[in-house]
């Protein structure tokens, strides 16, 4: 600026020509002249730098598309949708022919200040992704926390699948329960096959393993030849996609009306799934839906199932009223046997088997060897 302060003062206070100063100054003439005419119209303005950016580009991208490009991200993202520029251009491709790419659509959110750049971080190189090479070949489940209206906490259960990231099951519990990771395990099946293995956290509901036992799921997955696998304790990366789907659910559920109700929230699952299944590009699957990627490829299904039944045993005395204790459907059951067998000891077995492939339930107990302790 102190260039231009120079020619001016030395134009307009001491009268010398355009020539002479030009010369002075080492600039051309007509910079002068166009200086000298920019201080008459702006003033002081006039000697403040400027942007050299053109005022016009021939290969702009059109204030229309602008404009569609940020209605759709602000309408994904009060749904609780990804609104990032991958998802914002797959929604604009199915209505236009001109959308534009993703790069250009970063800058045009960027631009209009829709989103902050996030300073670099750890390659994508750097990455080891693990992912299961065929749909059906590794299942994922887990629960994660939720609360209703009135703020009544809830359970909600999810299942996916490690290959195409398919939401396979997302329902709503008050508590869940083993016989509900069971029974939405089948359900789940029912309509997409059986996996060929499932991984789980060490949560009670999916692992008798740290108390030496085994739970209903675990008999259940035996039974069908499916291979069972649990991650290592307080090391959730092993079931990061699950993981990452909490996230993903949390936030649309995050943007809707509390649910009143179980049935009100499970209804906003059910929404969720399907456009998360049918209409929700993914990243990782290279810009596809889950649903494509499931139907991309033959499924794999697991070996030969083991016919033999899981036997539990319990060892107890009968008690003052002449009733024997079981379990039955993760529930304690007082059993009379008669008070002739007060005071004496036995042994109950319990055989697991299942009615029409669907619903596990245990058989009669059969009380054997009781005698006097």
């Amino acid at each position: 600026m102190d260039r231009e302060r120079y020619v001016i003062e030395a134009i307009f206070r001491e009268g010398r020509s355009h020539r002479d100063v030009a010369a002075a100054a080492g600039v051309s003439k007509a910079w002068v002249t166009k200086l000298v005419a920019r201080y008459r119209a702006d003033g002081e303005l006039a000697l403040e730098p400027r942007s050299r950016r053109p005022k016009s580009c021939a290969h702009a991208t059109a204030p229309e598309l602008q404009d569609a490009v940020l209605a759709l991200r602000r309408e994904l993202d009060a749904a609780g949708h990804d609104a990032g520029p991958h998802t914002i251009r797959h929604h604009l491709s199915l209505t236009r022919a001109d959308a534009p790419s993703v790069a250009t659509i970063w800058r045009i959110l960027k631009r209009h200040g829709a989103v902050t750049p996030l300073p670099q971080k750890r390659p994508k190189s750097s990455f080891i992704r693990l992912q299961a090479e065929l749909p059906n070949e590794m299942w994922q489940s887990d629960f994660t926390h939720w609360q209703l209206a009135d703020d009544t906490g809830v359970e909600i259960l999810n299942y996916l699948d490690d290959h195409s990231r398919f939401a396979l099951a997302c329902d709503a519990f008050f508590t869940v329960k083993g016989l509900d990771v069971v029974n939405t395990f089948h359900i789940a099946a029912h309509s997409n096959g059986f996996p060929a293995s499932l991984l789980t956290d060490n949560g009670a509901v999916y692992t008798g393993r740290t108390r030496k036992g085994k739970v209903l799921l675990e008999s259940e997955l035996e039974r069908l030849g499916i291979v069972y696998k649990d991650s290592r304790p307080y090391h959730p990366q092993t079931c990061g996609k699950v993981e990452r789907f909490h996230q993903t659910l949390k936030r649309y559920l995050g943007k809707q009306p509390p649910a009143a109700s179980l049935a009100a929230l499970q209804l906003q699952l059910d929404t969720f799934r399907t456009y998360y299944n049918q209409q929700r590009p993914h990243r990782a699957l290279n810009g596809q839906t889950p649903l494509m990627a499931s139907n991309a490829r033959l499924k794999a299904h697991p070996e030969e199932p083991h016919v033999a039944p899981h036997l539990r045993v319990r060892h107890d005395t009968v008690d003052k009223a002449g009733r024997v204790t079981l379990c039955y459907l993760s529930r304690l059951r007082h059993i009379g046997i008669g008070r002739y067998y007060i005071g004496m000891r036995y042994r109950a077995a319990l055989s697991m088997e299942t009615i029409g492939g669907q619903v596990p339930a245990w058989a009669s107990p059969v009380i054997t060897n009781p005698w006097r302790s």
